[in-house]
């Protein structure tokens, strides 16, 4: 299940943006402004270490919000359509806004059992 997102997502080494766009359902116009990416970069160049790190963010939070969820395609829709609890933003929002770092603690804290 899990295995099967970062599967589908990497090219090689490397987070592969076009595959990432595929999975979230995004083109890939949408997938730069939610990475803070200019476009072109991001196609040009996915190698460049600022992409990976964007790119990998959003892993992350679909990877953890997967394993909470126990399912990819929910971790998904809760990423893209869900409105966390005390922020009234979904999380894609927070993502674009350069807030991964705070959805990523918000994981955390539910994982261990605290509720916002």
């Amino acid at each position: 299940m899990l295995a099967s997102f970062l599967d589908d997502i990497r090219e090689g080494d490397l987070i592969a943006p076009r595959r990432m766009a595929e999975r979230l359902r995004l083109p890939m116009t949408r997938l730069s402004r939610l990475a803070r990416l200019n476009r072109n970069t991001m196609i040009s160049r996915p190698e460049s270490p600022a992409v990976q790190e964007k790119l990998g963010q959003i892993a992350r939070i679909i990877t953890h919000a997967a394993q909470l969820a126990g399912d990819e395609a929910r971790a998904i829709i809760w990423f893209r359509h869900q409105p966390l609890p005390g922020w009234n933003r979904t999380a894609e929002e927070l993502v674009e806004e350069g807030l991964a770092r705070e959805v990523l603690d918000d994981l955390d804290r539910h994982a261990e059992g605290v509720y916002s």
